[in-house]
């Protein structure tokens, strides 16, 4: 009876597993395309540290973690299953440190924020007019979240983007978009506050299943005495 606990153990961490890859892959490929294909900065000084880095190195981290639980499962090999636990237990710490961290310092996101995008701002207006590198980021920014300037279009003086207009800027008073970026960003990020939340709690868990059965499988191998067999 206990073996076919064990078996039956083995292969629903196997078949996780699998799925756990499949998911890897897709987040993994998903960033690949946002990349290509379109950025979505965080702010205008963390524009290179975007939507699709994040996804691409999530799924670089459930591929490698999954596939190590995967192998080691079917193969009952101690080194993996260890190295498998020890790398969930890694990902864990680290993802209740950042929200233990995103706790602490809830109250300081908005005047981070707003000081992130107003340094932004100032190189922008700093910057020559010929130079897309930096104004590129803003350009992006006001046209994805519908925004002008840090509180409102005259952030922008008389160096106002084309990405600011709703529609024509030739006009001599062209319509300028009525939203401050400050607000949009404070909003975005307190909208997805609870998602993130939930959904670290939801992954512990899962991770908390995952060591658990890689140390059941563990322990049993080391008492079959099958040492480190492939």
């Amino acid at each position: 009876m206990a073996q076919r606990c064990l078996k039956c153990l083995k292969y629903t961490m196997c078949l996780a597993n699998l799925l756990c890859f499949m998911c890897g892959v897709a987040v993994l490929g998903f960033g690949v395309y946002l990349m290509v294909n379109t950025r979505i900065p965080l702010t205008p000084t963390l524009a290179k540290f975007s939507l699709a880095h994040i996804l691409m190195i999530s799924g670089i981290i459930i591929t490698c973690v999954s596939f190590l639980g995967f192998l080691g499962a079917l193969k009952e090999n101690r080194c993996l299953l260890l190295t498998f636990f020890l790398m969930l237990f890694l990902v864990m710490l680290m993802e209740l440190s950042v929200a233990c961290l995103l706790l602490i310092y809830d109250n300081d996101i908005g005047e981070w924020v707003e000081k992130d995008l107003t340094a932004g701002l100032k190189k922008a207006k700093e910057s020559p007019a010929n130079s897309t590198e930096v104004m590129g980021e803003w350009d992006l920014l006001q046209e994805k979240f519908d925004c002008c300037g840090v509180l409102n279009v005259t952030d922008w003086d008389d160096k106002v983007p084309k990405s600011c207009c709703k529609s024509k800027c030739e006009t001599p008073k062209p319509p300028y978009r009525e939203k401050a970026c400050l607000e949009t960003m404070k909003n975005l990020f307190e909208a997805n506050f609870l998602i993130t939340g939930v959904s670290v709690i939801i992954l512990c868990i899962i991770e908390v299943l995952g060591m658990c059965f890689a140390m059941t499988l563990f322990c049993h191998i080391s008492r079959s005495g099958l040492g480190y067999k492939l």
